[in-house]
């Protein structure tokens, strides 16, 4: 039983004891002064248990001693008359360090512990409460022995029989039936008999043996102890009883409902694109009737947001970015001041070669395009269907489209700099709220993504220091890699256009990848070679061979002759075509600007950037200076006002 918050975007779950904890206390290892609720991370150790803090805490300001919120909620008491694991009365003791080791588990003490003040014998904490011989509820034939696990030979059990978990040193075990349990299983041992009828309809008993099985709801193999219903035959893992009913999930904008037999053999899963067997369960959505998904694959962490919807009414929002008012008028949430008329078949011509989407800031092309005939404001067709809202693989909150709400952002997915729409959403750490943006281009790629540059469909995975096979660029963040082979794209490669209209060239140039590259081997922009395993542009009308970066450059997504700088920089840049009889000098890397679009310094006569790395090296000092002021500020504010 808990809270959560029922703020939009907000995600935040706390138990009943830590919402209803006290922002004053007095407590009984320290009486001289009262301690404060205090909410913000510090790098120190409770002064009760020896643990470190990582969350929310009590401390005064005066001695500077903290405890943790249940330290301070729960003290443990200063002296047991009848522990269980000892004959005689223990007495807390706060020495950090203890020579002898616990007398249960048989580990050094690194923290306070209780003591026997006759034997001179030492407990953990969590050992008080433990002996070296206990009875089981799930093993009740025998009492369970502590013993090492190196003691244990042969064929003995050394993987504890509820949770698989093989400890590193202590382990309970019946010798007579090859029956281990770990010390947190003995602490938390689980029910005998459960009763949920939305999962059976008989009561469900635990099956004390580990024996392998095929859980009747999930469809996994289990090795462990299931529950089992004798009359119905029906076997089930423990944490599959308490299946959440209906979920929200990252891959899917509807909510999906848990149904115990898919019914069909047709469906794929939407998160590992596995088949779903139609005799077991599975999630799936009533609004998308070939949409579905294992329950294994939609609980995993990062997939579900923690929330059983079951009971809570669905409130869908209306997502379209347009209103129709007219055959083939709109009127887009972007521009709502006028009316945008739908151009199919756009023709690309000189004069319109310069035009571009006001949505992902690339050129117009050959798409079909939405034109305002008052301002000239252009959108891409397929630019104007994006939805207003959108839940993304990225995170378990949802995703909202924006248009020019700042001037521009740092796509950590795509390692580019937009000034067109983005997404953005907002998540709550320790409360503190966090903003997280993401450029439409990589918004708009989906799994399993057909790539030109690969035989194989591609899927979403987060990965570390991984190499880029179109780019050769290392990634850190997630990429598209193929499940077959070692095949990796990063999302500037994935969403790079097939085709695109260059503002210096008479002909579109074409997206290539492993052809081999015409005589001339040499990118027409920057004079370096080009490489056939890489990602390129060429035109084989004109002979012109470009690297997709000369294309596009670092600076492609912003728009020209807009001032960018005023939300992340200390200093203002206007953004301007190369178009000047020689090429400037850039300021940061002492060379010739090769791009088409560069940066122009506001307050420099001849100042210009061609290179993104020094405007990401200014956000980095920037935000974090920042950060840094506003959390220290905030820091000694609350505890002033909380002391108070």
């Amino acid at each position: 039983m808990g809270y959560f918050c029922n703020h939009y975007n907000c995600y935040a779950k706390f138990h009943r004891e830590c919402a209803e904890a006290p922002k004053k206390i007095n407590h009984s290892f320290h009486p001289h002064h009262p301690l404060l609720l205090i909410d913000y991370p510090i790098s120190a150790r409770c002064d009760l248990c020896g643990d470190h803090i990582l969350a929310t805490y009590y401390y005064c300001v005066a001695c500077r001693y903290a405890v943790h919120l249940i330290c301070g909620i729960k003290p443990p008491s200063l002296a047991i008359e009848h522990p269980l694991c000892h004959d005689h009365p223990l007495v807390y003791s706060k020495k950090e360090y203890e020579k002898s080791p616990c007398e249960i588990c048989e580990e050094s003490i690194n923290g306070p512990s209780y003591s026997c003040l006759q034997c001179h014998v030492y407990f953990h904490l969590d050992c008080v409460h433990l002996s070296k011989k206990v009875n089981y509820p799930c093993h009740s034939n025998h009492p369970l022995q502590l013993v090492a696990l190196e003691s244990l030979m042969g064929c003995a059990e050394k993987s504890c029989f509820s949770c698989l978990v093989a400890p590193e040193k202590f382990i309970y075990h019946c010798s007579i039936c090859n029956f281990s349990i770990c010390l947190n299983c003995i602490k938390n041992p689980p029910p005998l008999v459960v009763e949920h009828d939305k999962t059976h309809k008989h009561p469900l008993h635990l099956f004390s043996k580990k024996i392998p099985f095929s859980c009747d709801v999930c469809g996994e193999e289990g090795h462990e102890m299931p529950y089992a219903c004798v009359l119905c035959a029906f076997l089930i893992h423990g944490e599959c009883i308490y299946l959440p009913r209906v979920i929200n999930m990252n891959r899917h904008d509807h909510r999906l409902s848990f149904t115990h037999h898919i019914g069909r053999n047709d469906l794929i899963c939407g998160v590992c694109y596995q088949t779903l067997s139609q005799y077991h369960g599975a999630y799936s959505c009533s609004v998308c009737p070939y949409y579905a998904a294992h329950s294994q694959c939609v609980l995993r962490n990062g997939v579900w947001d923690g929330f059983d919807l079951e009971g809570i009414p669905d409130v869908t929002e209306n997502i379209a970015p347009f209103e129709v008012v007219g055959d083939g008028l709109i009127v887009h949430f972007s521009h709502k001041g006028h009316i945008l008329r739908l151009h199919k078949d756009n023709n690309v011509t000189p004069s319109n070669r310069r035009l571009r989407c006001e949505a992902c800031m690339y050129p117009v092309g050959f798409q079909s395009i939405y034109v305002c005939d008052e301002c000239g404001y252009i959108l891409h067709e397929k630019c104007a269907y994006l939805p207003t809202k959108k839940r993304l693989i990225f995170d378990t909150a949802p995703y909202t489209l924006k248009s020019h709400i700042i001037d521009f952002i740092y796509c950590r997915l795509c390692r580019t700099l937009s000034g067109g729409f983005l997404y953005i959403s907002q998540s709550y750490d320790r409360g503190y709220s966090a903003w997280r943006y993401i450029d439409v281009h990589c918004v708009s790629l989906y799994e399993p993504f057909n790539h030109k540059s690969h035989l194989h469909s591609l899927y979403f995975h987060e990965n570390k220091s991984q190499y880029c096979d179109g780019c050769h660029d290392v990634v850190d963040s997630y990429v598209l890699s193929c499940n077959a082979c070692d095949f990796v794209l990063c999302f500037y490669c994935a969403s790079l256009p097939e085709k695109i209209c260059h503002m210096n060239e008479e002909h579109p140039l074409t997206l290539y990848f492993g052809e081999k590259v015409n005589n001339n081997k040499w990118c027409d922009r920057c004079e370096y070679e080009i490489e056939p395993c890489k990602l390129f542009y060429m035109c084989y009308d004109s002979g012109i061979t470009l690297h997709a970066r000369c294309v596009l450059g670092d600076f492609s997504r912003l728009e020209l002759g807009k001032f960018v700088g005023s939300n992340w920089l200390s200093e203002k840049f206007k953004v301007v075509p190369n178009n000047h009889n020689t090429r400037p000098l850039c300021s940061q890397c002492q060379s010739r600007c090769k791009l088409s679009i560069i940066l122009k310094q506001h307050y420099e006569e001849n100042a210009y950037i061609c290179d993104n790395n020094f405007i990401l090296w200014k956000i980095w000092i920037n935000t974090f200076t920042y950060d840094f002021i506003l959390k220290i500020a905030h820091f000694f504010l609350k505890t002033t006002l909380l002391y108070k």
